[in-house]
C-alpha cells in the first residue's frame, strides 16, 4: 500500500495518558515505529509536541475520544497538523486491544491516507462559540430562577404577577426587598410602586 503521510503519528488519547506512535522512514526502504507514552499535565503534553516536532512529523491523529482529546489537540494545532478523527472510521478493526496497537493503527490509516479530520473550528471561532453557549446558560438559568420565585409567591398567596407582568422590574424587586425585610402592610408594599405600575397601586 502506498505510503502517502512520510512522517505521521497516531495518539490513542485517556483521561490521564497519551500514547504516541510515530512512522517515519527506516533503513533498507522500510518504515519504522516508535512509541511513547506521556501524561496528559500541559507540561507533558508540551513534551510531546517537542518529541513530534524532533521526528518531524507533518500530520497526527487521534480519536475523539469524550472531551479528552481537546487539551491535546489545543496543544499541537499551533506547532503541526492535527487531525481529530470519528471513532466510527477507526472501531471495525479485529484485534486492537491495547493502548499501543491503537495509536499504531491509526499512524497506519493516517500515513496511507485511509481517514479523513473531522471539522474542528478555529481557536477564535471556538471561543466565540463558548462565549455565547455560557451566555444562552446564564439566561436560562435566569429564567428558572424567575420560574421558582413566582411558585414561591403563589404558594404564599402573593399574586404580585397578577398585577405586575413582570417580577423583576425595579417596582417588584423594591417590593420583595421589603417583603424579606418583613414588610406586611401591603398599602405600604403597593406604595413602592413606581412608573405606570402606580396606576395600579388600588389592584396591588
Amino acid at each position: 500500500m502506498d505510503v502517502l503521510i512520510e512522517r505521521c503519528a497516531g495518539l490513542d488519547v485517556h483521561r490521564d495518558t497519551v500514547v504516541a506512535t510515530v512512522r517515519s522512514p527506516g533503513g533498507g526502504g522500510g518504515r519504522r515505529a516508535r512509541t511513547r507514552t506521556f501524561s496528559t499535565t500541559t507540561g507533558a503534553l508540551v513534551e510531546l509536541a517537542d518529541w513530534l516536532e524532533a521526528e518531524r512529523v507533518t500530520l497526527v491523529g487521534m480519536e475523539s475520544t469524550g472531551v479528552y482529546w481537546k487539551p491535546v489537540f489545543y496543544t499541537l494545532e499551533e506547532r503541526m497538523s492535527v487531525w481529530l478523527l470519528n471513532a466510527q472510521h477507526l472501531r471495525n478493526v479485529p484485534g486492537r486491544k491495547t493502548d499501543v496497537g491503537d495509536s499504531v493503527w491509526i499512524a497506519q490509516l493516517i500515513e496511507h491516507g485511509l481517514v479523513t479530520p473531522s471539522f474542528v473550528p478555529p481557536r477564535s471561532v471556538r471561543l466565540l462559540r463558548d462565549w455565547t453557549r455560557h451566555g444562552r446558560r446564564i439566561s436560562e438559568e435566569r429564567t428558572r430562577t424567575i420560574q421558582r420565585l413566582e411558585k414561591v409567591l403563589q404558594d404564599a398567596g402573593i399574586k404580585l404577577t397578577s398585577v405586575s407582568s413582570t417580577i423583576l422590574t425595579k417596582s417588584g424587586r423594591e417590593i420583595l426587598e421589603a417583603l424579606l425585610g418583613g414588610e406586611t402592610d401591603p398599602a405600604v408594599l403597593a406604595e413602592l410602586a413606581k412608573g405606570r405600575l402606580r396606576s395600579k397601586i388600588p389592584a396591588l
